[in-house]
Order: C-alpha cells, then structure tokens, then sequence
C-alpha cells in the first residue's frame, strides 16, 4: 500500500532583500526574486541586482557549518506580508546546540514547533529576563512570573502541582503572588545569591525578591522618601532613570534615581544604599553613575567620563568621580521628649576633623507675622562650630590681633616659648571634643535676651548635622563612635 509522508524541508530556499537602489539597508523579507537568477523570476521594480538579495537558508538542514545543496531543481519563498510587529509580552526560542554531536540550532526557529510563549497582555510588556537554576524570571511592568526551564507542571483535581520534566525549552509560566512589576526602569535590577532587587515606579517602592517572596524593602524606614522620589522621577520632561546595582564589597544593594531633566546640564539625583546585615538604608553617597557592576570582591561604576573603581586606597575618602566631598552624619538629640530643654553643649567622641555644620530645635508652630499677614514659623539655630584645628588660632604677641591656624605659622614664624593655641571651635578634653552652644536665632515674640546674647538652643529636641572638615587630614579616615548634650529642662514641663 501506498503511505503519504509529511516532509518538512525540500530543497527549500528564503531569499531576503538587504539593500534597495540607494544601497539602504532593507531587513524586512523579499518583494519578489530578481531576474536573471537562473531564470526569469517576477520582480518588483527594474534596479535590483543579484547583490541586493541573500540566501537566508540554503540547507536542508540548518546549521552554521553544514553543507549547502546543489543547485538543482528549487522551490522559491516569497513573503508575501513582510512588515513586522512587535509582541511585548511574548517569547520565543530557537533550537539548542548539541555539544555531543556539535550540532548548532541556535540560528533556527522553525514555525513547524511550539516556540513561543505568551505572559498576560494586561500586566505590560516584558522589560526584564533573568535564569536562575532551572527557572526564568520574567519581569513585566506590573508583575513578576516565573517560567520553569526544560520542566513542566502537572496540576491535580485538587489544586496540587508537581513538577516534571519535559522536552520544553520553556515550560508552564508561573506568577508570583502579589501586583508588583519593574514597570520601565531594567536598568534598576541587580541580584545577589538568590535575592533580586528592582524599583516599581508605578507603586513608588523598591522591591526584594526572595524565592517566591516579593517583600517592600522600602517599607524599613524609607517610604515617604521613596513615595515622592519615583512619583516625581519623570517630572524633568522626559523618562527618568533609577540605576541598580550589587556592591559585593560592603554587600549592599545601590540605587540611583536620576531625572531626566532636559536641556539641563545639572541632573537631579540621589544614590543611597540599603544593607541587608541591618535590614536597613545606611548612606547616600554624591556620584551619579550611569551603570554599577561588581568584579572580584571590587566595585565599580561607569559614566560617560570613564570606569571608576570604589574603596580604593589611591584617591582621598570620599572622593567621587574626581570631585571631593564632605562626610555628613545627622543626629537627633531628643532626650524626656516630653519637657521642653535648653541644649548648652555638644560632644562628641571620635578622631579629631569633625565640625557641626548645623543645629536647629523644633518648630514653635505657626505665628501670624507682626509686619505682615504671612505665617511663620521660629525655632532656634546656631551657627556653625569649627573643627579643633579649623578654630585653633593664637594670638599675635604684637598687636594682639588674632591670627587663625591656616596662616599664624607663615606670619608669625617660630617663637621660644610656643605661642598658646585657643581653639573657638571643637576643644579637646580627655579624648573628648567639647563645645558650647551660642545662640544665633532672630527675635522671637515674648524674649527679652535673644540672638548670640543667649547661650544654648530652646525646643522640644534639636537637631544637629556633623560634617568633616576641609583642614585635617584631607582625605584621611575619621571615625565617630559617639555623640552627646547636656540640656536643661525648662519650668519643669
């Protein structure tokens, strides 16, 4: 008896056109086969050559290294439609490379399998691709699904599942429970051991995915701050960026958030990083870096200037891209939250070459303004309090003028006895530097001593911003172990 067999491939040939008269590229499949190719073919319009066309596939079967077919009789394809179209929520995958036999069908993607798989239209495109064992997370704009890989899952009656293998490339796609998704921002992935890290602008958080457990890391103390950072990322005039990477030095996930602010040299940013050792977000940090990446215990950053390695012992602390900066560390002082307090010093214990760049009590709350009818708002402030060394002076044995630290050396030369440093600023005492608080606020209503004639700051709490110096030791490690006030209650309250 005769039997009627199905062949998939016969001699076949895919010519695409790659060029038009004007020598432009043209990617998007045949209009027709040119004449004068063994034999007269139709074809569309009178300028193509045989040079404008390319024999996609000339084999019977596919391979980069395999033989090509004689020239025999052939059968000729011509697409009929070649515009395209995108799927963004969509997959698909080309056959594998057998190194047994060394066999490459990587370059292969036959419309005679089930090579394509398809996520939910409704949760986005498809931004992001990352393979983790034997599983493909597949990260749309508002959610996150996971394919298995070479696997595939048997449901029971009962709602179970059980996983088997399967010949599949990509098995059933499975999505993680919760409406959370890397909207458009990729580039704020990273990961490190089996914890993935992105933003979600379109919720204003940033996320951790853990297994299959999605959890708002910037739930831990950095909500608000998150909330209007990535509501207000795009507010420049164009798409803004929030940049993620793994610091496997202080094992620390980084981001970035950038504006794209147009037609503006100075972009807005903010880095800060977040610690899983504390669960918590320790530093902002001033560099702006277009990509972060982590090589053998090192960190390094890129921008369009060049590759930028962190911790390095060849540049000062705190030197960024070139650029130095100043450490700051804001405090609280908030003892008996309940009394109001005069705050009269401040210490601190540490290396010397930290000065206070700012202390401020609370707000006294909203007062109608004497000389107009705005409301305003008063608390106390001071100003700022040098460094040991940057308020060291002497003073000049003639004239008695006073000469800073920067400069007595030069102008005064060497004297026998050395002359008496005074410092107005940080004093050392017993390994710990000491200042006295003088008051530098405006008139408030109901003062009858005010201004620098006040010693000490009045509120409910202050709040007071350390910073390093520009004096000692520039570029040098300084350390701050503590910080501390003594305060006086006030009428008991």
């Amino acid at each position: 008896m005769a039997a009627s067999v199905e062949v998939k491939f016969f001699n076949s040939f895919l010519l695409k056109k790659v060029s038009n008269s004007s020598f432009s590229p043209v990617w998007n499949g045949s209009t027709g086969v040119p004449s004068g190719l063994n034999g007269s073919y139709p074809v569309v319009g009178t300028t193509d050559v045989d040079s404008d066309w390319a024999i996609e596939e000339a084999r019977i079967r596919g391979g980069y290294n395999n033989t090509s077919t004689g020239y025999g009789a052939k059968a000729y394809l011509v697409e009929e439609e070649p515009a395209g179209y995108r799927r963004f929520n969509a997959l698909i995958y080309s056959g594998i490379f057998n190194s047994r036999t060394g066999i490459n069908n990587t370059n292969v993607f036959s419309t005679a399998q089930d090579i394509e798989k398809a996520t939910d239209p409704a949760n986005g495109s498809i931004q992001k691709l990352y393979a983790e064992d034997t599983n493909l997370f597949i990260f749309q704009e508002s959610k996150i699904s996971r394919a298995l890989i070479d696997k595939d899952a048997i449901y029971s009656a009962e709602g179970g599942g059980a996983v088997t293998s399967s010949n599949l490339v990509i098995g059933v796609i499975q999505p993680i429970p919760g409406k959370y998704g890397i909207s458009q921002n990729p580039e704020s992935f990273a990961v490190y051991g089996y914890n993935k890290y992105f933003s979600d602008k379109n919720n204003n958080v940033i996320m951790r995915l853990s297994g299959s457990q999605l959890t708002e890391i910037s739930q831990l103390g950095m909500r608000d701050y998150f909330r209007d950072e990535l509501n207000e990322l795009n507010l420049g005039g164009g798409q803004g960026k929030v940049i993620g990477g793994w610091d496997i030095y202080n094992d620390q996930y980084i981001i970035s958030t950038q504006q794209n602010n147009v037609g503006q040299t100075n972009i807005a940013y903010n880095t800060v990083t977040f610690d899983e050792g504390v669960q918590g977000w320790t530093s902002f940090f001033n560099y702006n870096p277009d990509q972060i990446l982590s090589i053998r215990n090192n960190l390094y950053t890129a921008t369009s200037d060049g590759l930028y390695k962190h911790y390095s012992d060849d540049v000062p602390r705190a030197q960024f891209y070139g650029v130095n900066n100043n450490s700051t560390i804001t405090v609280i002082f908030n003892p008996e939250p309940l009394k109001s307090k005069t705050f009269s010093t401040v210490s601190y214990e540490g290396s010397n070459g930290w000065e206070v760049s700012s202390i401020n009590s609370d707000n006294t709350g909203k007062d109608t303004d004497g000389n107009n009818t705005n409301y305003i708002n008063s608390f106390d402030s001071i100003l700022s309090i040098d460094s040991y060394y940057g308020g060291e002076y002497v003073i000049n044995p003639t004239g008695g003028a006073v000469v800073p630290r920067a400069s007595y050396n030069a102008t005064l030369g060497t004297y026998d006895p050395n002359l008496i440093r005074y410092h107005a600023g940080f004093n050392r005492k017993e390994n710990c530097y000491v200042a006295n608080l003088i008051n530098n606020s405006a008139p408030n209503s109901g003062e009858i001593i005010f201004g620098n004639e006040i010693s000490g700051v009045k509120g409910y709490y202050t709040t007071a911003t350390f910073s390093t110096d520009n004096v000692t030791d520039v570029g040098g490690a300084k350390t701050l172990f503590s910080v501390g006030t003594k305060f006086d209650s006030n009428n008991g309250y």
